[in-house]
């Protein structure tokens, strides 16, 4: 393993130091008051994980036995909710420990079951002399159930058949609501739980005594019992209420006290979790109890709070996934600054602790099948996102704090007898002659003593279209061979070996430009040379325009394109990984015939003949320095087609060469695997953004329609996508400022044009995944803006999707449960996952106004002028 000596241990081990003391600081003990005392009264219920009153499936006299031996240690009395089944049982059992027993009668909308549960109850109470009162319905009138008269009518026959007090359950502010109520009942039994109103947790016990002081104002005299009191353990939180072990810890210990110096009578909600209520009062609902559904306490009555007392071993999960990542990171990158080192442990360490925080989270839940998967396809998600944010981290450190380059390759001049014959292939189909023409000049004043120029048009059906590109060729001389073909299969690559077919039998190397490229006369004299070195196969020059000063939407793409080739393509270079690109390429001939040639099934022939050179353990060589301009799309529409078509390609060679790529073989070294995984990674996210966005649509609707059974999303899956976002904003201003020579407005236009193809990539790799061919999109040249409305209809998919967001956002806040903390946060989501399509949208209608000057953005030669500066540092080692 090739670490970088004291340095790269000293940053681990001061990153995991730092890992462990943010949790330590996080889970430091709160001291609060603790009670050593008796529970005055506990609710109880039963039932265990696979049992509910729901299904029918009630617990055995042996289970409500042990349950109540176990609440007997803390409790000498308790709260039942219904007499269905074995619950009728309970107070005999209770009887057994000294337990007396609030009996209570289930009252709901089935009128002829509460006819049922009324009579047992009475039968109960009357055969029971540890009964000691009974309540008739629990929160009837806050459901909505049965109107008040009528439970009133319940209670009312029950008070005149037992000797107990008589009551109903409800929150305080029904009993205000009810003054009525309260005149057919012998006590008041109210609900406090702060918890439901978005109380936060250090004024929950305050809100509670100022509650009942209202009650007592509203009715004095009467005696008050609280029959529900306390604080989920887990779940959503709501308002300013958090759910966690530690609120519910301080909340009950706190109450405890006040309790005991105010005589409240009440029940602590609840002896026991009970899963079984999420389908009726969401996730939260099951995590009331003291005691875990496994009958295990939840936390201590009298130590300090510590909100989770596994801290010190999820730390050192933390630290040893961390160590493991950044090993993998540190293992070939010696040239890697000590800076540089410390922002990779920074970004790797908080993820290995995310990670860590969310499955321990979501483990804590009561599991089910449906919550497997949903949880199972989160924790992808947030893997993905996690994985994107690593490789785009990774770049970022390896594009600036670097010490040198060791695989840079500069132009070398050589003797003319010392150079490779060269056969340079100019594909085309169906282009302007005057520009096709413009580009065959550029090579006839090419400096290079042997070469020659085939040029291939397949497949154009309009003689006067490439007639008068043949007949240029014959007054360029012998050199310049013209071939028309039609029909020809394969398209570009089609093309391309058909010109291999036909080449000198002396030319060493091929060389490949698109029909638009007018190239340097310097470019084979100062890259062929480094074909001398024997294990150099492919010479690669960076992709670049002419025409990026003609509008704003040509600057706008300009500069996008620029990140790629001094950015990427320069780390990529450094473990012999770049992306061969047909234009401004150079490879040997030899190897070319070797491999196959070029393949006419992939869409993106030029990738996949790298990756096929790379895997035949042949090296290329990155030259960061522009010998050849093209022309860039004159239009949105066709700027999509072009990176659709990449996009797609890209799938095609991941599931082509996917046993090259992930399996034990295939040829390709680590770093070849790791970059091209990591290089199309972004794009593979973009497509899952996709199914994101519109899950996200389907969800909020949801939520709209069913306020009550719909939640938002965990708050960990609404901040990925927004941490995401921010992240390679941030990289992208930093690199763009400091690696690619532009300047603020440059790169925002670059950020612009990159996030009005996220749509376009999605579905690329969307299609890519579910289909296996599609046709090949030829990037038109000289063809003139569209008009507004052709704009307009060319993104109609993100203009539709726009909208869709911003409608979910607006709904989420104005018709879902407002209640429940995270609408704000979802809607945020909401709003920023529509920016990509709001730029699309706008992008469009840049490039139908050619009007718009580029000076808009800058002038593109101080890009250059910049970019070569900077690539002059970063190339020498005593640049940084």
């Amino acid at each position: 393993m090739r670490f970088m000596g004291t340095s790269s241990v000293l940053v681990a081990v001061v990153a995991g130091a730092l890992t462990v003391a943010l949790w330590a600081y996080v889970n430091r003990p709160s001291e609060e008051v603790p009670w050593h005392g008796r529970i005055r009264g506990v609710s109880f219920s039963p039932f265990k994980l696979d049992q509910s009153p729901a299904t029918g499936r009630l617990p055995t006299e042996a289970d409500i036995a042990a349950d109540l031996a176990l609440v007997a240690r803390k409790s000498d009395a308790i709260r039942t909710y219904g007499v269905e089944g074995s619950l009728a049982e309970i107070p005999a059992l209770a009887r057994a420990h000294g337990m007396t027993v609030m009996l209570g009668a289930w009252v709901d909308h089935q009128r002829d079951r509460n006819e049922v549960e009324i009579a047992r109850v009475i039968d109960v109470a009357r055969a029971h002399p540890n009964v000691t009162s009974v309540v008739v319905g629990n929160e009837v009138v806050l459901r909505g159930d049965v109107p008040v008269e009528e439970l009133i009518g319940y209670i009312e026959r029950v008070r005149a058949a037992v000797k107990q007090p008589v009551s109903t359950a409800e929150p305080w502010h029904v009993w205000l609501d009810n003054p009525d109520l309260v005149r057919h009942v012998d006590f008041i039994a109210v609900h406090m739980l702060p918890y439901w109103e978005g109380v936060d947790v250090h004024l929950a016990v305050d809100h509670v005594a100022q509650r009942m002081r209202e009650l007592e104002r509203a009715y004095p005299g009467t005696r008050i019992v609280m029959t529900e009191v306390g604080w989920p353990s887990y779940g959503r939180a709501r308002g300013e209420a958090v759910a966690s072990v530690a609120n519910q810890a301080i909340f009950l210990r706190r109450f405890l006290a006040r309790a005991a110096e105010e005589r409240w009578r009440y029940y602590l909600m609840e002896a026991f979790d009970q899963p079984w209520k999420r389908s009726i009062e969401g996730a939260v609902g099951a995590y009331w109890g003291i005691w875990d559904v496994r009958r295990e306490r939840k936390f201590p009555f009298y130590r300090p709070v510590v909100p989770v007392r596994e801290w010190r071993r999820l730390a050192g999960l933390s630290v040893l996934m961390g160590v493991s990542m950044l090993a993998l990171f540190y293992w070939d990158g010696q040239t890697l600054r000590t800076r540089g080192r410390g922002f990779l442990a920074a970004i790797v360490y908080a993820a290995s602790t995310l990670i860590v925080w969310v499955v321990y989270d979501y483990t804590r839940q009561y599991l089910t099948a449906t919550s497997v998967v949903v949880g199972f396809l989160l924790l992808l998600g947030m893997l993905g996102v996690i994985l994107v944010v690593l490789a785009e981290a990774h770049e970022w450190a390896e594009a600036h704090w670097v010490r040198m380059r060791r695989r840079a390759f500069e132009p070398v001049r050589a003797a003319d007898e010392t150079l490779p014959m060269v056969s340079v292939h100019v594909p085309a189909y169906n282009e302007p002659p005057e520009m096709l023409i413009e580009t065959l000049d550029a090579l006839a004043r090419l400096d290079y003593p042997r070469y020659e120029v085939i040029v291939v048009d397949n497949n154009t059906r309009d003689e006067a279209v490439w007639r008068p590109v043949e007949a240029h060729c014959r007054r360029l001389g012998p050199r310049f061979r013209f071939f028309h073909v039609d029909p020809l299969a394969g398209f570009k690559a089609g093309a391309l070996n058909y010109a291999l077919r036909r080449t000198a039998e002396e030319a060493e190397v091929v060389a490949v430009i698109d029909s638009d490229y007018v190239v340097d006369r310097r470019w084979l004299r100062e890259l062929a040379p480094l074909f001398a070195r024997p294990r150099i196969t492919v010479v690669q020059a960076p992709q670049d325009y002419r025409d990026g000063n003609v509008n704003a939407f040509k600057t706008v793409c300009y500069a996008e394109y620029r990140g790629f080739f001094y950015i990427g393509m320069i780390t990529r270079n450094e473990r012999n990984a770049i992306i061969q690109h047909g234009t401004m390429t150079m490879i040997r001939r030899r190897v070319l015939e070797e491999v196959g040639g070029w393949a006419e099934w992939c869409i993106t022939e030029d990738a996949e003949l790298g990756l096929r050179v790379f895997a035949s353990g042949h090296e290329a060589a990155y030259v960061p320095k522009s010998y050849g301009r093209g022309l860039m799309p004159d239009t949105f529409l066709d700027y999509k087609k072009q990176r659709f078509r990449w996009a797609y390609g890209a799938v095609q060679i991941l599931r082509r060469h996917a046993a090259a790529l992930f399996g034990p073989q295939g040829g390709l070294s680590v770093g070849q695997r790791y970059h091209f995984i990591a290089g199309w990674l972004p794009w593979i996210a973009d497509g899952l953004n996709l199914v994101f966005n519109l899950a996200a649509i389907l969800w909020s609707l949801a939520m709209i329609l069913f306020p009550r059974a719909v939640e938002p999303p965990l708050v960990i899956c609404s901040a990925l996508p927004l941490v995401l976002f921010g992240f390679k904003l941030v990289k992208l201003v930093y690199l763009y400022r400091t690696r690619v020579g532009a300047n603020l407005r440059q790169t925002l236009a670059a950020a612009t044009a990159g996030l009005a193809l996220t749509h376009t990539i999605g579905i690329a790799v969307v299609t890519g995944l579910l289909t296996t061919r599609r046709p090949f999109f030829r990037t038109p040249k000289q063809t003139g803006s569209h008009a507004l409305a052709q704009a307009l209809a060319g993104c109609r998919e993100e203009t539709l999707i726009m909208f869709g967001l911003w409608l979910a956002a607006y709904g989420v806040l104005t018709a879902a449960n407002t209640d429940v903390r995270g609408l704000g946060m979802w809607a945020i989501v909401l709003c920023v996952q529509s920016i990509p399509y709001a730029v699309s949208v706008a992008v469009s209608l840049l490039g139908a106004m050619p009007g718009v000057p580029a000076s808009v953005f800058g002038r593109v030669e101080d890009m250059d002028e910049r970019a070569h500066l900077v690539l002059d540092v970063r190339q020498s080692p005593a640049g940084h």
